[in-house]
């Protein structure tokens, strides 16, 4: 398959691109994190996110969504990752649509597809437990009792929960691993919020003898995992796509940068070292933008190993933004380092997004436990 968006994915590209430079650039980013705004993303952003489509991307046509795929998932990701904006898009969009739209019943789908197409709900995935991603290691439990389960365990790491109108719990039960859709206000739930390092949001959940019904379950009692793999990859993915969009920002930024400061009377992307760190970095980008649309496009295709091609992408692309905010912040020498100018925010940002879902580590062990790729 061509490693080239089509026309319609090209024109959403063109509309997320222009939205999001619009109604929030990274001002919107500085404003949030300088106003201590108790939810740290805007929510009249995420209903107009739900008007323009990008809420509902992945989520059936007959649920108020778009109807598209894993590809157009991945091109709002970038367009995220180009603007740094907070938003809910990836534990709600992605992680829990995903989940919904794959194993939820009928009345589950109604009760919670539809508002979050329309940017009035937000949903969060409560998996990671460690310091690190380890969905494998879940030790969260859910005993039965009464016409229910009983949930004990913590979890971190929680996209946007401290802001969360249902939480999707993944919890170990006598068979497996269950998904359990959970209201944040009932009792035994405490919730703390973390402001990273990227001034986007996660939380802390705690689970002390939470009960809830039968009808919680999401698809069938020990048969989780499935449908949270399926969550995570599409994740993890589109986190590849956020992080080129970041990376690709920030190379435009230094590249801007160097036309316009000079030094010795001449513009200082003039010296050839640094035209030949800013050529190395292009390609690099350029690969990384190839590994991670082949890997959306082989989850769209539902294709052989397409999670291998995930974790390919997702370590490439973690590498090479990593590079890219580096090599941005050294060539905007000492100024760099300040705050007054973005190439900083677009530093913290990758480093949050490279730990998210799996960092390169996670992913090259995965790939090498498989046999290879």
């Amino acid at each position: 398959m061509p490693l080239i968006l089509t026309e319609e994915q090209t024109m959403l590209k063109e509309a997320a691109d222009g939205f999001l430079a619009e109604h929030a650039p990274i001002t919107h980013l500085r404003q949030l994190r300088d106003s201590r705004d108790p939810d740290g993303v805007s929510r009249d952003l995420w209903r107009a996110f739900g008007e323009m489509g990008f809420a509902g991307v992945i989520i059936p046509e007959e649920h108020g969504g778009s109807g598209l795929g894993a590809v157009e998932a991945g091109v709002v990701a970038e367009a995220l990752g180009r603007t740094l904006t907070p938003s809910p898009y990836f534990g709600s969009s992605l992680l829990a649509a995903r989940i919904l739209i794959d194993a939820a019943s009928a009345e589950q789908q109604a009760a919670w597809l539809p508002r979050i197409a329309a940017g009035e709900a937000i949903l969060s995935l409560a998996v990671d437990e460690g310091p690190k991603h380890q969905p494998s290691r879940i030790v969260t439990t859910a005993e039965r009792s009464g016409n229910g389960f009983k949930l004990n365990g913590a979890k971190g790491f929680v996209l946007d929960g401290h802001i969360a109108d249902a939480l999707i719990v993944a919890a170990k039960t006598e068979g497996g691993t269950t998904l359990f859709l959970v209201d944040p206000k009932t009792a035994g739930i405490e919730i703390e919020r973390t402001v990273m390092v990227d001034s986007h949001n996660a939380a802390r959940i705690t689970l002390k003898d939470v009960q809830v019904d039968a009808d919680a379950v999401i698809g069938a009692v020990d048969g989780g995992e499935k449908a949270m793999n399926a969550a995570l990859d599409l994740g993890r993915a589109c986190a590849a796509a956020c992080l080129t969009g970041a990376g690709d920002e920030a190379f435009r930024v230094t590249t801007e940068y160097l036309r316009t400061r000079k030094q010795f009377g001449k513009a200082i992307g003039e010296f050839q070292a640094l035209q030949h760190r800013a050529a190395h970095l292009f390609t690099e980008l350029e690969i990384a933008k190839a590994a991670t649309l082949a890997a959306l496009q082989r989850l769209d295709a539902g294709a052989d190993q397409a999670d291998l091609a995930v974790s390919i992408a997702k370590a490439k692309a973690g590498r090479v933004a990593e590079l890219a905010v580096q090599e941005a912040v050294q060539m905007h020498g000492g100024v760099g380092m300040t705050d007054e100018y973005d190439v900083g925010l677009f530093m913290k940002r990758v480093r949050v997004l490279n730990e998210l879902l799996g960092d390169a580590g996670f992913h090259a062990e995965r790939i090498a436990r498989a046999g290879g790729y």
